[in-house]
């Protein structure tokens, strides 16, 4: 069986990643892709938990490298998921949750028609 794309989506600041934190606590069974940003490193984060930071340069390697499931431009910075993390997550059997804007989920399920989607859409946590 086809693992499935979770796929949590809203606009900056709208809460996904405290969203995915919360449900990975309950349910550590869920596959995790660590996206890619050309945004600068905030205290207290580290590269490769929060994001893996590189530079612009880089990303824009990566894209046309073909590396990116999905990517997108936000308030001047590039987010990204990386096509390989995301097979790797699917060929140990595991669901994949990924926390991405409206552009990426929409990039997502374009590009795995094959596989299944829930996508939750969150206004904002408050």
């Amino acid at each position: 069986m086809l693992g499935r794309f979770i796929i949590i989506s809203s606009p900056s600041g709208g809460g996904k990643g405290t969203l995915i934190k919360e449900v990975r606590g309950i349910m550590p069974e869920l596959g995790y892709s660590v996206s890619y940003t050309t945004r600068s490193q905030r205290f207290g984060e580290e590269d490769g938990r929060e994001y893996h930071f590189v530079s612009r340069d880089e990303f824009r390697d990566l894209i046309e490298k073909g590396e990116f499931l999905e990517y997108a431009e936000v308030h001047g910075n590039l987010y990204g998921t990386s096509m390989r993390a995301s097979e790797k997550v699917f060929q140990t059997g595991k669901d994949l949750i990924v926390e991405v804007d409206v552009q990426g989920a929409v990039q997502i399920m374009e590009k795995t028609r094959r596989r299944e989607h829930q996508h939750l859409y969150l206004a904002a946590i408050i």
